[in-house]
Parts: C-alpha cells; sequence; structure tokens
C-alpha cells in the first residue's frame, strides 16, 4: 500500500504512466474490481431511469412555510400599525411614504429575527423604536413605550401562530 501511495506523489511522465498502469491492471484488486463493473452498470441503468416522487409531498412544504411567514408578517403589520392612525395621518404625504416603507421593512426583519431559533428581544424594540422615530414630534418616553409595547405583542403572537 504505501508503494501505492509513493507513486501517486511522484509526478510520472506518460511512459512511466503507462509501465504503472500495466502493473496495476495485473494486480488481483483490479480484477475484483472489473468483476464489479457488470453490478455497477446495472445499477447505473436503474438509477438513470425516472423516479416517480409525488408532486403534493415536495411542493406542500416550502408553500405551507411560505403561508406561515406571510401569515406571520401581516400579523406583525398589524401590531405595529395599532394605535398610530391619528399620527399617520398629521404626516405629510412624503413622510408618510418613507413611514409606510421604513414600516415594511421593519416588519421584513422581525419576521426574519422571529425566524431564528434564539430571538434577540431587544433587537426587535430598537428596530420599532428607529421605526417610530419617524414620526415627527414624539416624545422618546412614548417611543420607548411604544416600541415595548409592540415587541410583547409579536412574542405573544408568535407563541400562538
Amino acid at each position: 500500500m504505501s508503494s501505492e501511495n509513493k507513486l501517486e506523489q511522484v509526478n510520472l511522465n506518460s511512459s512511466e504512466q503507462l509501465s504503472v498502469d500495466a502493473k496495476i491492471e495485473s494486480a488481483p484488486e483490479t480484477v475484483l474490481e472489473s468483476h464489479e463493473t457488470p453490478k455497477n452498470d446495472k445499477k447505473s441503468e436503474q438509477a438513470q431511469e425516472p423516479v416517480s416522487v409525488p408532486k403534493s409531498s415536495a411542493l406542500k412544504e416550502p408553500l405551507v412555510n411560505d403561508d406561515y411567514r406571510r401569515r406571520r408578517a401581516a400579523a406583525i403589520d398589524d401590531i405595529l400599525e395599532d394605535g398610530l392612525d391619528s399620527f399617520f395621518l398629521q404626516m405629510t404625504s412624503e413622510e408618510q411614504k418613507r413611514f409606510k416603507e421604513e414600516g415594511e421593512k421593519t416588519t421584513f426583519k422581525i419576521n426574519q429575527l422571529l425566524d431564528k431559533a434564539k430571538i434577540s428581544v431587544s433587537k426587535i424594540v430598537s428596530l420599532i423604536k428607529r421605526w417610530l422615530s419617524l414620526i415627527p414630534r414624539t416624545n422618546k418616553y412614548f417611543l420607548e413605550q411604544e416600541a415595548k409595547i409592540k415587541a410583547d405583542k409579536i412574542f405573544k403572537m408568535n407563541k400562538n401562530l
């Protein structure tokens, strides 16, 4: 065995390669391998046949998981917008557009954080606080309190979903 390892490590030119190949062919190990090739051919023929997989089971899992994420995103969005109607209506159209876009991004990021095994409360609260800070003329204590309330609701919703 050690001589085979040495042969593999040395770069051989083509004439030496042929002599090594001739020696290997006469080895008893290759005789066994040559008898195994017809069996492998039968296996490869069987592997080439199309395998029928039920389409419903293959497609069901991603759709269920995707549907769950959509429902959770909708629930997160409902929680985030709860009680902010009066603030939203007082904003200009430009501020409303920016607030809505940032809210969608925040919903997406929170949804991703909830997919993880270890959920970080502080990250979710900071995302909500950053989003709520877009509301003009708001008190920072109000923002923090509202962010914590919304984060608690999101965690309760995540456990129930």
